[in-house]
């Protein structure tokens, strides 16, 4: 199923350079490429999967889907990725750039921004050398393959 939404994205480009599914591929290859660990590197796969589902909160619809597979950690990235973005485009749409500081204080703020530095807005580049799918299926089957959080 997680694979079937994530190849939806294929096709519409929405104004960017590449369609989501490349946006996605290259995320994930660029969180390899950066020496993240694998369940990481599943998170910036899936980080705009709930973009099909519910455009609006996308990233609270991604992190629900992943919260049974993934740590703490990435689930709260992946809640919180749409508001961290907005550092990057807020201000061509009239709001708030630094949005994502009312969460300075927490555990996880600094990794999320790294996540949305190093992998999520730099990944709308027609020229990057994208791995494929096919690279990143044993890691999808690998982390999938039990939940760790059932009990949250």
């Amino acid at each position: 199923m997680l694979l079937a939404l994530l190849k939806q994205m294929q096709g519409d480009r929405m104004g960017y350079q590449v369609d989501r599914y490349t946006h996605s591929l290259q995320s994930a290859t660029r969180a390899e490429r950066d020496g993240a660990d694998e369940e990481t590197i599943v998170c910036a796969l899936l980080h705009d999967i709930g973009d099909i589902l519910a455009p609006d909160n996308h990233s609270e619809v991604a992190a629900a889907i992943l919260r049974p597979y993934v740590s703490e950690r990435n689930y709260w990235i992946i809640r919180y990725h749409g508001l961290f973005q907005g550092y990057y485009c807020f201000q061509k749409i009239n709001k708030d750039r630094n949005a994502r500081d009312r969460y300075k204080e927490h555990l996880h703020y600094r990794a999320c921004i790294d996540f949305c530095h190093k992998w999520d807005q730099c990944s709308f580049d027609p020229n990057y050398d994208t791995l494929p799918l096919e690279n990143f299926e044993p890691m999808l089957k690998r982390v999938f393959q039990h939940p760790q959080n059932i009990f949250d």
